[in-house]
This record gives C-alpha cells, sequence and structure tokens, in this order.
C-alpha cells in the first residue's frame, strides 16, 4: 500500500499566509500538487496545522505533535498517520511536482533501500521524496529525541537511494518538480509558468 502525504504545516512565514491555500490560477497550491500525484499511491492525507483551511479536501488531515519547530515533525507525523509502507511526501507549495519523476521514485524503493530521495545539484530533495514506514520512522524518531532537527538528519542510519541529476533531467527536463512558492514573487513566476502550460 502507498500512502501519498501532502506536507501543509510549515508557517508560511514569507507569504504572510497559509501557502497551500493561495491561489495559482483556479486552485490553491495543494491542489495542483494533490492534482499532480492523484491515482499514484491507495490514500491521501494532509499534514497541517491549520486543518481548517482543509477540510473542503475532504482528504484525512493530521497535525504535528509539535507545531512550528520544523519539518522534521511533520514527517513524523505523515509516517504515523500513513497506512501504506511506502510513504511518497510532496511539499505543498511545489505546483509543477511532475508525476512521472513520483513514479519513477516510487518504484526504486526495493527491497533494502529505506528512503528514494532526489540529490539536486549536490543537495538532497526531502520534501519530495520516498520513505519505507518500518525503518525511517523509528530513525526519525531517534534523530528527534536527540535534538537533531534536520529532516536529513536520520539518513546516516538507514539505506538511502538518490536519484541523480541524471535521472532527473530525463524524468522532469525543465526542473520544475522542484519549484517552491515560498513569496509572491515566486507565485507571479508560477502564474508565467501555468499560463505558458496553458
Amino acid at each position: 500500500m502507498i500512502t501519498i502525504a501532502i506536507q501543509a504545516g510549515g508557517r508560511s512565514s514569507r507569504m504572510w499566509r497559509d501557502k497551500g491555500t493561495v491561489k495559482l490560477g483556479n486552485l490553491a497550491l495543494i491542489e495542483h500538487v494533490l492534482k499532480q500525484l492523484s491515482g499514484l499511491g491507495d490514500e491521501v492525507i494532509i499534514t497541517t496545522n491549520q486543518p481548517e483551511n482543509y477540510d473542503y479536501l475532504g482528504v484525512p488531515l493530521y497535525s504535528d505533535p509539535k507545531p512550528g519547530v520544523g519539518a522534521a515533525y511533520g514527517l513524523q507525523t505523515a509516517l504515523e498517520a500513513a497506512k501504506g509502507e511506502t510513504v511518497l511526501v510532496a511539499a505543498c507549495d511545489m505546483p509543477f511536482v511532475q508525476p512521472q519523476l513520483a513514479q519513477y521514485m516510487l518504484e526504486q524503493l526495493s527491497t533494502g533501500t529505506d528512503v528514494v530521495v532526489p540529490l539536486q545539484e549536490g543537495h538532497y530533495e526531502p520534501m519530495l521524496a520516498v520513505y519505507r514506514r518500518e525503518t525511517c520512522l523509528p530513525a526519525l524518531r531517534l534523530a528527534l529525541n536527540q535534538g537533531m532537527m534536520r529532516l536529513i538528519a536520520f539518513y546516516p542510519q538507514v539505506q538511502v537511494h538518490t536519484v541523480l541529476d541524471s535521472e532527473l533531467n530525463q524524468l522532469d527536463p525543465d526542473g520544475t518538480s522542484f519549484f517552491n512558492v515560498n513569496t509572491p514573487a515566486d507565485l507571479a513566476v508560477a502564474e508565467k509558468m501555468l499560463d505558458a502550460q496553458n
């Protein structure tokens, strides 16, 4: 079973409002993500500390045990709530995530692999990654209990498969999957990108 977990628990300090609800075209940002990833999993959940903003989606909503202290707790919430052993995590502010990339990453979670994560220009992209619940959740809990708040702090304790630039260039030639809408200026760029697609 595969769970799609959309992370919408951030503080959105640079957008001045809940990013997932910001409109891009006729849809909220989170609706774009849901649309792009539709059909890839057996269930969809959303982690958010403002559940009232997402009730209308009709998707199970889960809040962090310690709101506002970082994305690692959001990942913990997603892994604890997921019914699936395989969990595809995506941020709510990535409206152009490419389904073929997500599908490819899901296929790479083979025996002996715990995390499938893009390594773009030398940097992990843990907010668009696939996690094996059974092994990642205890490793993440241990890292958080030890005060290690970085989202990738538990990676050394599990088996990580990286999706390299050469693969990313084939699956997402324009690199749009990793475009985050963090600011009003980013939203303006996203609007132009959306117009170009239509």
